[in-house]
């Protein structure tokens, strides 16, 4: 547990005294003993969810309270407002996601905070302030958190909340994938699986706001027709579902839109093989995600006479690569679309003392539900 303590912070601060000792001149020869008291802010107790050990995150996950923490001079104590539940942050509490922090550690990796208090060598950020971790940083299941004042990244006060507190992971995943993998303009089309995540929903706007055509692929379930209608209503311009799709000639579905030049698999299994069928000659799938858990296969056809291109695509590695400044600036570009309504996706917010049922719809045991979004 001593090694968590570095990141919580608590409500207000309180001075934590050091004494120190040194010998002056008494102005007779002689020399005495002076104590000058040495201040330095902290944070109040925090609450966090914890986990000591991996494994199933209804089982090892827990509510504690935190004592307080240094806020040393470069630092910056922020209170929590949001932190969503994403699919990462249960692979990481499993165990099995590849960069994670040993445990005990605090559940949590992006969200959206108010500036509680500042260290004294700190200028480019304010109480008051809100800011969002940026690169993600891990922990961010708590109240309060302190951090080095570069973690932190300054974000407009109008944006929603709860934009702000997810905009990091799955909207800039979409956004890059969009914009990194091939060059694509406007008149081009797309194609994708998983099309009700987030991920899937911010491709869909963000490609028909560039005048990109988007297919799109979900799986066969009840209420299948609202769900193509609410796709559509974010600007898909075919949705089809995965038994639609179980014809020879899938293209001969597109009606006039254009071959896609690039696909985005986060399924796997039958999915992906449908997201391929759809590429043009050269075209490129993108893999980012495995929700079947089935591997992707692809035909000896694929790659000799189509010439298909795969590849992946990990956000937490591009991060990685030195691009703090560039990560930012395209989250404030999203953030404004968010703030201007062209941007939106299902979330729904649980209240922190509701985190375990919160958990319990993350982990898909209350059937389909939106993003769940915890507010401090």
């Amino acid at each position: 547990m001593a090694s968590m303590l570095r990141s919580f912070c608590v409500k207000a601060p309180r001075l934590l005294f050091n004494f120190k000792l040194r010998l002056v001149n008494d102005g007779g020869g002689g020399q005495s003993l002076i104590t000058r008291a040495l201040s330095s802010a902290v944070s109040p107790p925090s609450k966090a969810i914890i986990y000591e050990v991996h494994g199933p995150p209804d089982a090892v996950t827990r509510l504690v309270e935190v004592p307080p923490v240094e806020v040393k001079e470069n630092d910056v104590c922020v209170k929590m407002l949001a932190s969503p539940i994403n699919p990462s942050d249960i692979n990481r509490i499993q165990g099995v996601y590849p960069v994670r922090p040993e445990p005990p550690a605090v559940g949590g990796y992006e969200g959206i905070g108010e500036v509680h208090s500042v260290g004294s060598a700190v200028t480019s950020l304010s109480p008051g302030d809100w800011v969002i971790p940026s690169p993600p940083s891990f922990g961010t299941w708590q109240t309060y958190i302190v951090k080095d004042h570069n973690v932190w990244h300054k974000i407009d006060k109008g944006v929603p909340m709860e934009y702000a507190a997810t905009i990091t992971v799955n909207p800039l995943t979409a956004l890059l994938m969009l914009e990194d993998c091939i060059t694509l303009n406007s008149g081009d089309a797309i194609v994708q699986n998983g099309a009700t995540s987030m991920v899937g929903q911010c491709v869909i706007q963000l490609a028909k706001s560039r005048g990109i055509y988007n297919i799109n692929i979900i799986r066969d379930r009840p209420g299948v027709d609202e769900v193509k209608e609410r796709l559509k209503n974010l600007g898909a311009d075919e949705v089809f579902t995965e038994n639609e799709l179980e014809v020879k000639n899938v293209k001969s579905l597109l009606d006039g839109i254009p071959e896609p030049a690039l696909g985005f698999n986060c399924v796997g299994g039958n999915a992906a093989s449908l997201v391929l069928k759809f590429l043009r000659h050269g075209g490129t799938m993108v893999t980012y995600g495995g929700m079947s858990k089935k591997p992707v296969t692809v035909s000896t056809s694929s790659f000799i006479f189509k010439e298909l291109c795969l590849r992946g695509f990990w956000l937490q590695k591009w991060l990685s690569t030195d691009k703090a400044e560039e990560s930012r600036r395209m989250i404030d570009r999203l953030l404004g679309l968010a703030q201007d309504g062209k941007l939106k996706y299902k979330m729904e917010l649980a209240p922190f003392n509701d985190f375990n049922t919160a958990l319990d719809k993350a982990l898909g045991k209350l059937g389909s539900q939106p993003k769940q979004v915890i507010k401090f």
